[in-house]
């Protein structure tokens, strides 16, 4: 990385001197307001993330922190968001619209620098790690404090083992939900995190209320259709599956987002494919649209009992991702498999 680059990354941490105290507004007042219990330390994936004030000019690495962001109310104290795979979330297009997009995928060490960032939020460990954006330490060293949710280095959670990681133990909403309570915590909103999270529970008792889906196979599809990347045991989709009460085809595997073969799909032969709707143009098969095309059209999956019966259910590449939209996956989910009379 550009570290060598000394002239913008004087210039940023001249800046952060000011703004991180708040005198560079004149107001007295709202400087004391802001500065009321703080600093504010959170450990965070092994990480001890401090901040003196609360952040004014946030940038959000991964669409999933953004939209809790946004959902915080929080716009105001954004300078910049990058990396999407979907349409924002229903009900924040037009505070997202009033926060700078720096890049549809990850943008440069020098782009979000020149935001002058006060605190920058990721989803992943691999975004501000190594072949990411740029390492937390690099931030850190510039006076930039870094957080990551907590969901991608939850106990369990191996982002070392190959390709998405792997869990050795189930996520839980909990832990979303901790994420949300955080960043309310570091920008000063606490009851604002309350109320949120309230909202979520709620939302996930109403989805799942009655529900019995206990006989039910469910087969998630991120991604690809010459070796599809299909959720393992553990990660958000597994989330969704308890949550509705069914079973996922392949339980059995711990990897986040395995590549398993068509072949051994057909050996499992789930009752429903919840499909990824993605927005992006990375992988073969990536709209919902072109995966069911696939579905229905190649030898090797057109005979598949959800095929056949067309029980697809479309979510969104987000809620597939441990995010504030994994809750809307339980409701679609849940919803689908009423709408199929698969539950008792």
């Amino acid at each position: 990385m550009p570290m060598h680059r000394t002239t913008p990354v004087l210039l940023l941490a001249s800046a952060l001197l000011f703004t991180g105290c708040g005198s560079s507004t004149g107001d007295d007042t709202k400087a004391q307001e802001t500065a009321a219990g703080y600093p504010v330390t959170l450990d965070n994936c092994g990480h001890e993330a401090t901040l003196k004030s609360a952040p004014k000019r946030a940038v959000s690495l991964n669409q999933g922190t953004t939209e809790i962001l946004l959902s915080l109310g929080l716009a105001d104290r954004m300078a910049g968001t990058a990396t999407w795979t979907d349409p924002v979330m229903k009900g924040l297009g037009p505070a997202n619209a009033s926060v700078p997009r720096l890049a549809d995928n990850n943008p440069s060490f020098e782009k979000v620098l020149d935001a002058e960032p006060d605190l920058v939020t990721a989803s992943f460990v691999s975004t501000l790690g190594k072949g990411g954006v740029a390492s937390r330490e690099q931030f850190e060293e510039l006076g930039v404090p870094t957080y990551v949710s907590p969901s991608d280095c939850a106990a369990g959670k191996d982002n070392d083992s190959g390709g998405d990681g792997s869990r050795s133990e189930p996520l839980t909403l909990d832990t979303v939900y901790g994420e949300i309570r955080d960043l309310a915590r570091v920008f000063g909103v606490d009851e604002r995190g309350e109320k949120l999270v309230a909202s979520l529970e709620k939302r996930v008792r109403t989805a799942t209320a009655g529900l019995d889906a206990s006989d039910v196979t469910l087969m998630y599809w991120f991604a690809n259709s010459q070796s599809p990347y299909l959720a393992g045991c553990c990660g958000a989709p597994g989330a969704i599956t308890r949550a509705v009460g069914a079973r996922n085809a392949f339980d059995d595997t711990h990897e986040e987002w395995p590549q398993i073969g068509w072949e051994t799909v057909a050996d499992r032969d789930p009752d429903v494919i919840v499909i990824g709707d993605l927005t992006r143009r990375q992988q073969t098969a990536e709209t919902a649209e072109a995966k069911i095309r696939f579905l229905e059209t190649n030898p090797a999956t057109r005979n598949l009992t959800a095929v056949k019966e067309q029980r697809y259910v479309l979510l969104s590449g987000q809620s597939m991702n441990p995010s504030i939209r994994t809750i809307e996956g339980i409701e679609q989910v849940a919803a689908g498999l009423r709408d199929f009379g698969l539950v008792k």
